[in-house]
């Protein structure tokens, strides 16, 4: 009898980057490490340093497991990953000597990379270029979502609903100080919520509830991104639905609501997310009537193909009394196995396994 071996499918796991995203993105691939499934897949993790180095790395989930004290990091040390040209697969690293050593052919590459240089269309790019397929959203959409003015525009031009909002470049605020200011003054008065235009996980971002905070905020905002985006406070609930490529053609699949309450915090920020495991609750699914259900649903189905999205996305939305506001749609939301992404996804019925090897199937099917 003739026993048929199935190849396994060679998977490049990349993390870190240059963004101040860096280890979360680490965290992420733990998690990614942790639960791939391995009779499918064979995973060659690869990190890149906060220089922008590509580097071999351990397959090792616990080497990447959060800890607020020492928060993981990749590092340099000696060893380059050289990437295939175009029309090949083979992934091979350059050893401190020099010496060039191969990790053998990939399929895909599974970027798990936060914020700007990973979430924002540039590390999409290189896999066009040498042809390599990958996980997750393509230029376009990883660019436009990550720019918060860019896609409220589309979103507006869809027919979405998105949060009053004024943009602030660098060049305008020093020069032209007091008519941005306006601008601002008639969003409705405090709290204010200052936002780098191109960051993510809440890096650089202020709430504002007394306008001589105003400049502070603004210059931390400015630190992050040479744009901002102010928004008005939203009184309401903060809902949000995971998305998913839908197979051969078909509509985006739309996961059951989950909703962030912050307790011990001002607002859902970097450490609220991250550190501070007390500040927040997670509740998944949340209770909605079927009606409202079903409209944020669509609307996050709406926002997904809005923006051209492939793969993955996140849609965050504040209810209001007069309904819901999209506030931004995530195309590479937190994916560790506690994220909400993959929580929601799991009440809906898909398991973060599964999960993991629909988005791997999706990008070898595109």
């Amino acid at each position: 009898m003739n026993l048929r071996v199935s190849k396994k499918i060679r998977v490049a796991l990349v993390f870190g980057g240059r963004s101040s995203e860096h280890s979360i993105s680490c965290v992420t691939a733990g998690g990614v490490l942790g639960s791939i499934d391995r009779e499918r897949f064979e995973v060659i993790p690869i990190g890149i340093t906060r220089a922008g180095v590509f580097v071999p790395e351990e397959d090792n989930p616990l080497k990447w497991t959060l800890n607020p004290n020492e928060l993981p990091e990749v590092n340099f040390k000696g060893e380059t990953v050289i990437w295939p040209a175009a029309g090949t697969k083979e992934l091979r690293y350059s050893d401190p000597s020099g010496v060039s050593h191969s990790l053998g052919d990939i399929d895909v590459v599974f970027p798990v990379l936060h914020g700007p240089y990973g979430e924002d269309g540039t590390i999409q790019g290189f896999f066009e270029l040498i042809g390599m397929p990958y996980v997750g959203n393509g230029v376009f959409a990883s660019a436009a979502g990550m720019d918060k003015e860019f896609s409220k525009a589309l979103f507006i031009a869809a027919g979405i609903p998105v949060t009053p909002h004024v943009v602030i470049r660098k060049s305008d605020w020093e020069n032209h100080r007091d008519e941005k200011l306006a601008e601002v003054e008639s969003l409705g008065g405090l709290p204010l919520f200052v936002k780098p235009a191109r960051a993510g996980s809440s890096v650089g971002v202020s709430k504002v509830t007394e306008m001589h905070h105003f400049d502070k905020a603004v210059r931390d905002a400015f630190e992050q991104d040479d744009k901002l985006v102010v928004e008005h406070g939203i009184v309401g609930r903060e809902v949000e639905c995971a998305v998913l490529q839908g197979r051969n053609g078909a509509k985006p699949r739309v996961s059951l609501a989950g909703e962030i309450v912050v307790t011990g915090r001002d607002f859902y920020d970097f450490e609220a997310k991250y550190l501070d495991t007390g500040a927040v609750d997670l509740l998944i699914p949340t209770e909605l009537p079927a009606v409202k259900l079903a409209e944020m649903q669509d609307l996050s189905r709406k926002a997904f193909m809005a923006l051209g999205c492939e793969g993955l996305a996140r849609a965050d939305f504040f209810l209001t009394d007069e309904g819901f506001l999209l506030n931004e749609v995530n195309t590479m939301p937190g994916f560790t196995p506690v994220s909400m992404f993959p929580l929601v996804w799991k009440a809906s019925g898909i398991e973060y396994r599964e999960l993991i090897s629909e988005l791997i199937e999706l990008a070898l099917e595109n």
